[in-house]
């Protein structure tokens, strides 16, 4: 699947700035990519990139309009047809991280066959799976997993590689969710996958490599989220993972959409993802612990990563504010 660039990132009238995480992730770690983002009135949040409409957008370049935002459920709110349908005539295509199909509205195909443009739905996996073996693969392997969706796995995981291609090693990042492979172009969205194939697809995702080879692997969900814990698992276990780095985010009270749900320790959060880990890797340990401080001051966060430090011995860090270069430095 090829994503035409530059991209003009669509947020709507979206007021939560978790909710345009895909945009957000293109603008951060693809900027060049990205010639602005388009908001309609009501929206409150932004990705901090330039502001512009369809037609602005295509004068400047754009070739993709990319549906930058998510919710529950991942589905397409029919509000946003006028926009898909325009940008179309204006000769972007179009492409979608949600779970229901572009390709699943009459309306978007009659589009899109008439002015010959792409619906590129990059959340649903175009291969065949099988079910996960467990067999020892070669090359070393770093899964971030969290004590709850939407912590920071994915930029934690795009930091340690950025870190470690700065010491030299041999890396590659793994995407395993929609805004990942936005970014690195290729990857598979594991929470489409069928159950079943869910640690084959993962095992899929990070063949044998060479010995000194590290594939970062994005993490999805939390094995504490009563929502997502059977995607973290399938993707825990297919892995492999000889590392493991713990992601948290500060002053969450219960898990996120689940506000009558209690929030794991990252104590709880080591305990469970070791054990279940070892099923296919007894070897695997944890590297380090980042934190998403941005609801503190700075000086607040790097206090409490150096309290977090100490009482672990393991390095902390906020991996955008202060790099992830020491958890990196201990897989040189």
């Amino acid at each position: 699947m090829q994503i035409a660039s530059p991209y003009l990132l669509f947020i709507g009238d979206t007021t939560n700035q978790l909710s345009i995480k895909m945009a957000c992730s293109a603008a951060d770690w693809r900027p060049e990519l990205c010639v602005g983002e388009y908001r309609i009135d009501g929206c409150t949040v932004s990705t901090g990139i330039k502001k512009l409409d369809i037609r602005q957008a295509v004068a400047e370049g754009a070739k993709s309009f990319i549906l930058g935002f998510a919710n529950s459920g991942g589905v397409l709110d029919k509000k946003w047809f006028p926009y898909i349908l325009e940008a179309m005539e204006q000769g972007m295509d179009i492409v979608s991280g949600l779970h229901d199909k572009l390709t699943d509205f009459p309306e978007l195909v009659a589009k899109a066959e008439q002015t010959q443009q792409k619906l590129l739905d990059i959340r649903q996996p175009k291969l065949e799976f099988v079910t996960g073996t467990g067999v020892k693969r070669t090359g070393k392997r770093l899964l971030t997993v969290g004590t709850d969706c939407s912590v920071g796995k994915m930029y934690t995981s795009l930091a340690i590689e950025k870190s470690m291609k700065k010491f030299g090693l041999n890396v590659d990042f793994r995407a395993t969710g929609q805004c990942g492979i936005l970014i690195a172009g290729q990857g598979v969205a594991i929470d489409c996958v069928i159950s079943d194939f869910l640690s084959g697809a993962s095992e899929s995702l990070s063949p044998n490599n060479s010995p000194e080879h590290w594939d970062i692997i994005e993490g999805q969900g939390s094995l504490s989220h009563p929502a997502f814990a059977g995607v973290s698992l399938g993707l825990l276990h297919g892995s492999q993972p000889d590392a493991l780095v713990i992601c948290h985010d500060l002053n969450r009270t219960h898990m996120r959409g689940l506000p009558d749900s209690q929030f794991p320790s990252i104590e709880t959060t080591i305990a469970l993802n070791l054990q279940a880990a070892k099923l296919t890797n007894p070897n695997v340990k944890v590297v380090g612990i980042a934190v998403n401080t941005s609801s503190v001051s700075i000086e607040e966060g790097q206090r409490i990563c150096a309290q977090l430090n100490e009482q672990f011995s393991l390095p902390c860090v906020d991996p955008l504010r202060d790099t992830a270069d020491s958890i990196a430095a201990t897989l040189v």
